[in-house]
């Protein structure tokens, strides 16, 4: 199955091609506030590159959330116009677990095997001192970082990362508490998921596109403008 995949939870903004959940051409930008303007060109790019590859686009996967309120809008928005432009289904992947397979695959990298009793826990910036994270049954949750026991409880040796987990390894430490560099949720793995997902859960059609929406969690609050003549 070839998929193009999009992901605009965070600052980072990415786009991939993959087939068969391999990811097979990705475009990428870790600079920030650029996701209206490089996304459509990622997307041009990609195609281009699916047709002269004789790939045939058969689903379009997004980045669901929990992240950033205008990141996922872009993301959403772009996601149901190629889906009704190209006639293809939706597969919404939940970003907390595109994290997860991001984390899996440094750990993997750096020859640090997860044991079955390690925890994986991503974290996602909810500005001021909140973070997005899971629950022990994998459900996401808006956290106020206040106190360890706020993010995880229990004794396992437990693997932190994502845009969150810079705020809170400088406040709260512990022996068995690992936090992970440099991990962002990317376009290809959303790929890697969305193969899973497709074969197991039912797609979102486009007679169901119309009444979808980003999964934000939390409502979106407006900060007043700092801009002069501007309330």
């Amino acid at each position: 199955m070839t998929i193009l995949c999009i992901e605009t939870s965070t600052s980072v903004c990415s786009a991939a091609i993959c087939k068969d959940g391999m990811p097979i051409k990705q475009c990428i930008c870790h600079e920030g506030s650029n996701h209206a303007r490089l996304l459509p060109r990622y997307i041009e790019e990609l195609l281009s590159f699916a047709r002269e590859q004789h790939l045939s686009t058969e689903a379009v996967a997004l980045s669901e959330g929990p992240g950033s309120y205008t990141g996922l809008r872009i993301g959403t928005s772009t996601a149901k116009g190629l889906c009704y432009g190209l006639n293809v289904p939706l597969i919404p992947i939940p970003t907390l677990q595109v994290l997860c397979e991001a984390a899996k695959e440094k750990l993997s990298t750096l020859n640090c095997p997860l044991s079955t009793a390690d925890i994986l826990c991503p974290l996602i910036d909810a500005r001021r001192m909140e973070v997005y994270t899971t629950d022990a049954e994998g459900k996401a949750r808006a956290v106020v970082v206040e106190h360890e026991e706020s993010l995880y409880s229990g004794e396992e040796d437990v693997y932190f990362f994502g845009d969150g987990a810079e705020k809170c390894s400088t406040v709260f430490t512990k022996p068995n508490w690992h936090y992970i560099p440099g991990i962002v949720p990317e376009a290809q793995y959303v790929g890697v998921l969305a193969e899973h997902f497709a074969n197991n859960q039912s797609p979102i059609t486009n007679h169901q596109l119309a009444y979808y929406e980003p999964y934000y969690l939390k409502e979106f609050i407006a900060a007043q403008s700092h801009v002069k003549g501007l309330k």
